[in-house]
């Protein structure tokens, strides 16, 4: 097996809308394409990261919780590299979403913080 680069990641929302608004406004993803499955009642919005890179956000009927945070097996959480970790918090602080505290990493020396998307999903920012 060669596997070549990481292609996307997908994400279950519980308000698609919520989410969207999250993804698109708040972390300003640039919008592929967005579709409706009527089979499914289900939409899934490509996201771009950059230019190399995808979220898929994706609406169910009633998806299951996650089990907790962020310990749960599975998806831990996302991580965004940011060259200026200070003026995202500010940016991320004044459209009301709430980071942690700025942490240092022990075994790299770079720094990080935490905040959640609509659903909980930890969301790290993670200085380069």
């Amino acid at each position: 097996m060669q596997l070549l680069n990481l292609h996307h990641i997908a994400i279950i929302c519980s308000d698609y809308q919520v989410s969207k608004y999250f993804y698109t406004q708040i972390l300003n993803l640039r919008i592929i394409k967005e579709t409706y499955r009527i089979e499914r009642k289900s939409y899934k919005l490509d996201l771009a990261i950059g230019n190399n890179y995808q979220i898929e956000l994706f609406s169910f009927e009633n998806p299951p919780q996650r089990v907790s945070r962020p310990e749960a097996c599975g998806l831990r959480h996302l991580a965004f590299a940011v060259k200026n970790l200070e003026m995202e918090i500010d940016e991320l602080n004044q459209k009301g979403i709430s980071t942690e505290s700025i942490r240092t990493d022990e075994i790299t020396g770079k720094r990080f913080t935490f905040f959640a998307d609509p659903d909980g999903l930890p969301i790290e920012l993670y200085e380069a």
